[in-house]
């Protein structure tokens, strides 16, 4: 009695992983041709003028060239993703620098050095297909690993808890913080009353509203923003031990974040941000890495953690269980064409492999369900698997047959299990002990629908991640509240907002309420609503520093950074500074006044890369304004060049000026008479302080913001 084959002969080479996508799509692949043709391969003869009755006559129906072309220009857009519909895409790597066989029988996860080829998606939550990068909003953090032994899909996102516990209500917490459906406004914004109406219902809410108003909201580039697998998922190893484990992405270029006057101006100016940062990134040899880290808990003593481990409002602070670095993921390649691999690809929190299977999770559970539905309705049909972006590596065989845009070709009269036909003798999979094994979970009853108790805890982790954040991030989520806030026209709801508040944290639930013109928070009274819960877990840390964006500084590589230039401007310190800045590995460009060149000091041609009216700080890192007594004074009377530097003050960056350049800080009352203010470094010119000063710079950029600075809001920016 015949077995279906084992796993073995299906496996690739492990030399040959990491290539092997790439050829595969390769075969798919369509170069630009000399000749135009039909969809049917018929030769074009002209592509300019339709079949017509006379030179001025009526367009013929018998035009098949003209009715092909129309017919598919007005099919040419399938259905957005209901959400995480704004994305980005990039192929690469995961390479195992830590095998984990101990815990889980994963072909991938078992040799060290072995590459596996991925694909992986960013993409926003809440927005449109159309709308801005840097809005305020979680991001989804979706990889794709093509194993051996099947495609893998690790569904994450940029934060490690979500809204809700249950499935249940995931429809109608998207219902409330999409446009609302009377006027469909606002777009990718979660400042209006229906997200508001509903969260404050909501307590269960409260912790992912922390890291929604906080600064991880606020990616500065796709590339420093962590992944988290958000739900606790299972090991299983080849003895059937399990461990429960828990995901993370470590960006290798540091986690940073934009500021929120920042970002809400980056949207006016350049739209696709993020997405053209990924994609300049890669095509420059720069491309992106992150480390794979694990949480594992053996599954007997996960109740010692004082929470429930399968609760997805809940995270595991590193503190009390680390995470182990157990391999790497590079992004190296740009997509070929966005909406073949970027708007196609498909990804499936159920798609799994021998070796990590689910827990009882509800709000996973009910993923397990949502996505496959949202595929066969987006992408027209059961057979979205056999689209080049989605194909195993592996082959894959079942009698699974026909429907819509199916591709292959299933020879034979068998198309059903068991039987004899196929190869005249008997084929049955039933029970094997080859391929995927669910775990064998010992399961409760009666069967109930009700929520367990261990969820309760609604507020002891959200006070947790306000107490690890750093004064400035604290400034900046009371303010982010107060903006969200002042926008929801509704009283009542504004007032159930600061309530629940008080019970992560009295001062910053004041703070918020203060320029709302509402009643003092009132803890009691969100405790006597509906929905709200008595039980508070007793955590064995006051805060996680791993909580934090704000700390040690990282590397440089691809930052922007601005020289402003005029007529005049003396290159001998920039151009020992511009070499550090180069040799770190950040990016320098010159803005002027106009495209073309400017005159130096010496006589010098300096090219300019942009000019003040097609760019704005908001789109660099750091600006450096050399010195030159003729250049600094024309800067100085240019308008567009003070709002560009002030701006980048106002928003923390840091600024070099040299000698008379400093005058553009000083005409925005920035006082640089004693210690300049963090983040500032200004040069007097002398020869010998460059290389110094050259360090000191690079060294500020490797700290991305300075935000002790005080007093911003009288900057004139």
């Amino acid at each position: 009695m015949a077995q279906s084959r084992p796993d073995a002969p299906r496996k690739t080479k492990a030399g040959d992983a990491a290539a092997a996508k790439q050829k595969q799509l390769e075969s798919f692949s369509q170069s630009p041709e000399p000749t135009l043709t039909t969809n049917q391969g018929v030769a074009l003869s002209d592509n300019h003028n339709s079949l017509r009755a006379g030179v001025r006559g009526p367009t013929l129906m018998e035009d098949f060239l003209l009715r092909e072309k129309l017919t598919h220009f007005g099919h040419e857009r399938i259905a957005e993703r209901v959400v995480n519909a704004r994305g980005a895409g990039a192929h690469g790597y995961f390479e195992v620098t830590k095998p984990l066989g101990q815990y889980t029988k994963a072909d991938f996860l078992q040799e060290a050095g072995l590459r596996t080829p991925v694909f992986v998606r960013f993409s926003t939550v809440t927005g449109e297909r159309g709308s801005a990068d840097t809005v305020r909003d979680l991001r989804g953090f979706a990889v794709k690993f093509y194993t051996r032994e099947g495609n893998y899909d690790l569904v994450g996102a940029s934060a490690p808890v979500f809204f809700v516990q249950d499935a249940m209500k995931f429809p109608d917490l998207m219902h409330a913080l999409k446009p609302e459906p009377h006027h469909g406004m606002p777009q990718a914004s979660s400042a209006h009353d229906t997200f508001w109406d509903f969260v404050s219902l909501m307590p269960e809410s409260t912790h992912a509203l922390m890291w929604l108003m906080s600064d991880r909201a606020l990616p500065r580039s796709l590339r420093m923003m962590e992944g988290f697998g958000v739900h606790t998922f299972r090991f299983v190893n080849a003895h059937g031990a399990s461990h429960f484990v828990k995901f993370h992405w470590k960006p290798k270029l540091g986690k940073h974040a934009l500021c929120w006057d920042e970002a809400r101006r980056i949207a006016g100016q350049d739209p696709d941000f993020h997405r053209r940062d990924l994609w300049d990134a890669i095509a420059r040899g720069h491309g992106p890495e992150w480390e794979l880290g694990v949480q594992l808990v053996e599954e007997g003593k996960a109740h010692q953690l004082g929470f429930d481990l399968i609760d997805p409002t809940k995270l595991v602070p590193e503190e009390m269980v680390p995470v182990q670095v157990v391999g790497r993921l590079v992004l190296n390649r740009n997509p070929d064409n966005y909406f073949s691999e970027t708007e196609q690809v498909a990804f499936h929190p159920g798609h799994v492999v021998p070796g990590i299977d689910f827990t009882a999770d509800p709000l996973l559970q009910g993923r397990l369900f949502s996505y496959g539905v949202a595929q066969l309705s987006r992408l027209g049909g059961p057979n979205h698997h056999e689209l080049p972006i989605n194909r195993s590596l592996c082959p894959f065989h079942n009698f699974q047959r026909d429907g819509q845009h199916r591709m292959t070709l299933s020879r034979g009269q068998v198309n059903y299990e068991p039987n004899t036909l196929a190869t005249g003798s008997e084929f049955r999979v039933d029970g094997g002990h080859h391929g995927y094994q669910s775990h064998a979970e010992t399961l409760e009853s009666p069967t109930v629908r009700k929520r367990s108790p261990s969820f309760d805890d609604h507020f002891s982790q959200a006070a947790l991640f306000w107490n690890s954040q750093s004064a400035a991030e604290k400034e900046h989520i009371v303010s982010a509240f107060q903006y969200e806030l002042a926008r929801v026209q509704t009283v009542t709801i504004r007032q159930r907002v600061v309530d629940t508040l008080a019970h992560v944290d009295a001062r910053l639930a004041r703070k918020v309420a203060e320029p709302l013109a509402l009643a003092p928070p009132d803890a009691k009274a969100a405790a006597g609503r509906a929905g709200f819960r008595e039980s508070r877990a007793k955590l064995p840390i006051e805060a996680s520093p791993a909580l934090s964006m704000d700390g040690a500084g990282s590397a440089i590589t691809t930052r922007r950074v601005a020289v402003l230039a005029a007529t005049g401007v003396e290159i001998g310190a920039l151009k020992i500074i511009q070499q550090a800045l180069t040799d770190a590995g950040a990016v320098c460009c010159v803005v002027a006044d106009h495209l073309g060149v400017v005159s130096t000091s010496s006589g010098q041609q300096l090219p300019v890369d942009h000019s003040f009216a097609g760019t704005s700080s908001v789109l660099f890192d750091a600006v450096l304004v050399p010195g030159g007594t003729a250049h600094a004074q024309a800067l100085a009377r240019n308008g567009n060049a003070v709002h560009f530097v002030l701006e980048a003050y106002r928003h923390c960056k840091p600024i070099c000026v040299i000698g008379p350049a400093a005058d553009l800080l000083q005409a925005g009352g920035i006082d640089l008479s004693g210690t300049p203010p963090a983040g500032v470094l200004v040069g007097n010119g002398d020869p010998t302080t460059r290389v110094p000063l050259a360090q000191e710079f690079v060294a500020a950029i490797g700290r991305h913001r300075h935000w002790s600075r005080t007093q911003l809001d009288s900057v004139p920016a």
